[in-house]
């Protein structure tokens, strides 16, 4: 049985007269009539009960109705899935991300691309950018938002949406507290607590390097794994933290956020799709994350 079978006979049974089903799939009465003939033996069953005044249905051809109908429709459903898919409108998309990327923006656009598309299933995973570089190179990631730093990962393109500076984050009670913006140079010998090195150690040679050449050295007392937990050994008064200005969007009683003078490295936050793939959904989640990213900068 074909699907074009399943239309001729749903034509028949809709207008219960072959005559008028036939002018309305564009094609000759007698081939109609053979291939409702021809499906009734296979399904050995008759569909129409025919005298020369009436054609009806049989009740084996009102059961059979109900599921052609719904064969057809699943059928034309499954026929927009490619268009819509290619569109950006359905589908799997698998996403990567940093925090400070779901801080900054990411998490505004997610909100709206989940309005504009929601067909479109999210597989979202918090990976640091190396490890998103692999995943996007080996097939794993759709589209990742990664800090921007050093060479492209082979076969992954990089395109940087947001760039912001640090903030000092200081102990409530700590002298520091009191002013607006710190020099670099304040840092001196205060206590911080940095990133582990294990999983940013480019990060944080960049901020010791920016911070010995402004004759800011810090004694470092503590590395911690998330800034959350960096927050909360401020907020406890173990020493102050260097985060991105985003940060902001979490407050945290005990800890107040301080600008700093020009000198540290800033946050660049990028987009990054595999090379040539042309993921449509993907697409589509990059340029919202463009410019929700613009908006919020």
């Amino acid at each position: 049985m074909e699907l074009r079978d399943c239309q001729c006979f749903v034509a028949v049974a809709e207008e219960l007269h072959f005559g008028r089903a036939a002018a309305r799939l564009g094609m000759a009465q007698p081939p109609l009539s053979q291939r409702i003939r021809a499906l009734e033996e296979e399904l050995g069953a008759a569909l129409f009960a025919r005298t020369s005044r009436m054609v009806a249905l049989t009740p084996a051809g009102e059961a059979f109705w109900r599921e052609a109908r719904a064969l057809l429709a699943l059928a034309g459903e499954a026929a927009t899935v490619p268009r819509r898919v290619a569109a950006g409108l359905c589908g799997r998309l698998r996403l990567g991300f940093v925090n400070p990327a779901m801080d900054a923006f990411l998490s505004a656009t997610l909100a709206i691309f989940r309005r504009n598309a929601p067909d479109v299933e999210l597989v979202l995973r918090e990976m640091g950018s190396r490890e998103q570089g692999e995943a996007l190179a080996a097939g794993r990631l759709d589209v990742g938002f990664v800090r921007q730093g050093g060479p492209e990962p082979p076969g992954v393109e990089v395109a940087v949406l947001f760039r912001e500076p640090y903030l000092l984050a200081v102990p409530a009670g700590h002298v520091l507290a009191g002013k607006k913006r710190i020099a670099l140079a304040d840092l001196g010998g205060e206590a911080m607590i940095l990133p582990r090195r294990g999983q940013a150690s480019a990060l944080v040679a960049a901020i010791e390097t920016a911070l010995d050449a402004a004759g800011g050295r810090p004694v470092v007392v503590q590395e911690a794994a998330s800034k959350f937990t960096m927050l909360s050994l401020v907020a406890a008064g173990i020493g102050m933290a260097l985060l991105p200005a985003s940060v902001k969007v979490w407050r945290r009683r005990g800890v107040v956020f301080r600008a700093l003078e020009p000198g540290l490295p800033e946050v660049s936050l990028a987009a990054a799709v595999p090379r040539g793939r042309g993921d449509a959904a993907a697409a589509r989640l990059v340029d919202l994350a463009r410019a929700c990213a613009s908006g919020a900068q």
